[in-house]
C-alpha cells in the first residue's frame, strides 16, 4: 500500500508526458493547412450575407429580395451565412492493432491516427466549432482547454485487439469523425453509421493503414500474430496468402466506402507513409462540405 502513491504518481507523470509533444504537434499541423476561415459559409440563420437564389417551392414570400428579382425576370432569396457552431464528435481507434509500424521510421497507425484527430480539433474549434469525443468522456466544447482535454483522453490505449466504434453521444444533426484501420469486425461499423443515420449525424470514416498492410510484401515462412496477442496464423509459404489477403482488403475497402455513402458519409484510406498534412486537407474539405476525391 505504501508503494501506491508512488505507482500512480510515475503513471501520471507518464500519461502527462505523452499529450504535450502530441498537442504540439497537432497545433503545428493544423497552422500548415492554413485555409482561411474555417468552413462554415453555408446558408442559414446569421446576418452576413451569403448568396442569391432562385425561390423555391416552400419559400416564404418575406424571404425574397425584390431589389435583386427587379433586375430580372425570376424572384430571388437572400440567403445569409450559417453563425451557428455545430457540434463535432471524435472517436479515434486505441485499440492493439493500431499501434502496429512496419517501420522505425514510420509512426504506429494509433499516432497518426491522433495526430490528425487533434489538428482536425485545433482547426475546427479556432473555427468556432464545438469538438468532443464520442462517448460521455469528453462532450463537445468550444475553446483551448477542450483541446487540452482532447489531448489527455486521445493518449489512452484500449486493451481489445481491434477498436469498436462508439456511437453513443452523438447529437442530433451534428458531424461525426471515426478514425481506425477498420481491419476488425465490420458490424459494428455498420451498426454505428446505422444510429448516426437515425439521428441526421453526417460523418467522415477515416481509415489508417501501414504500407504493408497494404502491400503485404510478405514471403516463405511468417508468423502472423496480432498486436494484442491473441491471434496467430503461421505459414510457411505466405508469398501464397497475397492475392486472397490483397482481395480481402480490397474488398472491405469498397464495404466501407459503400456504407460510407449509403448514410451520406465519406470515406478515405490513409497511409503512414504519406504525409498526415494530405490526410488532414482531406478531412478538412469532407467536415467544411467541400468536394473530396
Amino acid at each position: 500500500m505504501t508503494d501506491a502513491p508512488v505507482i500512480l504518481r510515475s503513471r501520471a507523470e507518464a500519461e502527462a508526458a505523452r499529450f504535450p509533444p502530441l498537442l504540439a504537434r497537432a497545433e503545428q499541423l493544423a497552422g500548415s493547412v492554413l485555409l482561411g476561415e474555417h468552413g462554415r459559409r453555408r446558408s442559414g440563420m446569421g446576418d452576413d450575407f451569403w448568396q442569391y437564389r432562385p425561390v423555391q417551392e416552400g419559400d416564404q414570400r418575406r424571404m425574397i429580395d425584390w431589389r435583386r428579382s427587379a433586375r430580372s425576370d425570376a424572384e430571388f432569396v437572400r440567403e445569409r451565412e450559417w453563425q451557428i457552431a455545430q457540434s463535432v464528435l471524435l472517436w479515434v481507434d486505441g485499440a492493439a492493432s493500431m499501434r502496429f509500424s512496419s517501420n522505425k521510421a514510420l509512426p504506429e497507425k494509433a499516432d497518426r491516427a491522433r495526430l490528425i484527430a487533434l489538428a482536425a480539433a485545433v482547426l475546427l474549434i479556432r473555427g468556432g466549432e464545438r469538438v468532443g469525443l464520442t462517448g460521455s468522456a469528453v462532450p463537445p466544447r468550444r475553446g483551448q482547454a477542450q483541446i487540452m482535454r482532447l489531448a489527455t483522453v486521445l493518449t489512452q490505449d484500449d486493451a481489445q485487439d481491434y477498436g469498436v466504434p462508439e456511437a453513443r453521444g452523438m447529437l442530433p444533426h451534428s458531424r461525426a469523425v471515426f478514425v481506425s484501420d477498420f481491419l476488425g469486425d465490420v458490424a459494428p461499423v455498420r451498426a454505428a453509421l446505422a444510429k448516426a443515420a437515425d439521428r441526421g449525424v453526417r460523418g467522415v470514416l477515416l481509415q489508417i493503414l501501414d504500407p504493408d498492410e497494404e502491400a503485404f510484401p510478405f514471403r516463405g515462412r511468417a508468423i502472423f500474430q496480432s498486436i494484442g496477442g491473441t491471434l496467430a496464423h503461421e505459414t510457411l509459404k505466405a508469398n501464397d496468402l497475397r492475392d486472397r489477403y490483397l482481395q480481402r482488403l480490397a474488398d472491405r475497402k469498397a464495404e466501407l466506402a459503400t456504407l460510407a455513402s449509403a448514410v451520406g458519409w465519406h470515406f478515405h484510406t490513409h497511409h503512414t507513409s504519406n504525409s498526415a498534412q494530405s490526410a488532414l486537407l482531406w478531412l478538412y474539405r469532407a467536415l467544411s462540405g467541400g468536394g473530396v476525391r
